[in-house]
């Protein structure tokens, strides 16, 4: 590929990218507050899904729903980015040492193509566990980008009232220069810890991608675009039902009051432990669960729009 297919090549995706975020945000993002709401709230407040549903729309009208949608939209390309572009590179570096050591010893000029992208038959001949692996690691990665943007939209998604005026944070940029002129960057990263505990288990998303790929193209007559939009979805939601708990007390975290000059309340949850104690004390094992509902609801239709607009930009951009 020459210097100007690949810019070409580079454009192209990067354009894709950012309609493949806004494509995924306009789905998933209404289950998204709904989800978060749940997960933040009691039964005092919220009965069910269909009851926060109605009563977000009720009180807030249908923005109410798209309420903390900036920070994950401008964040979106660049945590795809970091995301898949990691896990790509985790794949070749376990594929070349942990799974195939003797590659490096037996090919002299591999050296000089370590910044090769490892070509998509080597990608499948590396194991199930392999790719599980690459997955943790990706997840780790794109923590550091994921932890603050699900911050700030967290805390913006639970400020109810449908008034500015009354809300503590008028906005993400509002929200971000708050949180940082009490609390420091510390503040901004606050739930980084959870936010990568959340993330290992991209260990079962990746995993059962690679188990859904080898099934689907082995046993169907499926396209390669077909299963990988089926083998997406299926993981994503196979990721949700293993993570869902992990999510729940990252969310209570995450919306715990800073506290300090910020005065939002008290802090409750110094730790991880002391918000998933609080989580079970509340609601037993139904707590953990909570808003499980609209997530798991989101995840298939969410991946499937956002492959369709990628694809679809894609072959359309000239």
């Amino acid at each position: 590929m020459t210097e100007k297919q690949e810019s070409h090549s580079n454009y192209k995706g990067f354009v894709a990218g950012v309609f493949s975020g806004i494509a995924k945000l306009s789905v998933g993002h209404p289950f998204d507050t709904i989800k978060v709401r749940l997960q933040t709230s009691d039964s005092t407040r919220f009965s069910g899904p269909l009851q926060c549903l109605l009563q977000t729309i009720r009180k807030e009208g249908v923005p109410g729903l798209y309420k903390g949608a900036t920070p994950p939209l401008v964040g979106w390309m660049f945590m795809d980015s970091i995301m898949l572009g990691s896990l790509t590179f985790y794949r070749r570096i376990l594929h070349e040492t942990l799974f195939n050591p003797h590659r490096m010893a037996a090919s002299p000029s591999a050296f000089a193509q370590r910044d090769l992208p490892l070509p998509e038959s080597k990608i499948h001949k590396l194991p199930t566990i392999g790719h599980a692996m690459a997955g943790v690691m990706a997840g780790a990665t794109v923590s550091f980008i994921a932890a603050p943007v699900e911050h700030i939209k967290a805390r913006l998604q639970i400020q109810y009232s449908s008034k500015k005026s009354e809300r503590l944070y008028k906005g993400p940029i509002d929200c971000v220069s708050k949180i940082y002129k009490y609390h420091g960057i510390r503040g901004v990263y606050h739930g980084l810890s959870a936010t990568l505990l959340f993330r290992s288990f991209f260990f079962f998303w990746w995993g059962s991608y690679d188990i859904f790929t080898r099934l689907l193209s082995e046993r169907t007559g499926l396209s390669t675009p077909a299963v990988n939009f089926w083998a997406g979805g299926l993981s994503a939601q196979v990721f949700w039902m293993t993570s869902y708990p992990s999510d729940v007390v990252k969310q209570r975290i995450m919306t715990d009051p800073l506290a300090g000059g910020l005065n939002d309340g008290v802090r409750r949850f110094p730790d991880w432990k002391t918000a998933a104690r609080t989580v079970y004390t509340e609601n037993g094992w139904r707590g953990y669960w909570r808003g499980f509902l609209p997530c798991f609801l989101r995840a298939f239709p969410a991946n499937a729009v956002a492959l369709v607009a990628f694809e679809g930009v894609m072959r359309a951009l000239p």
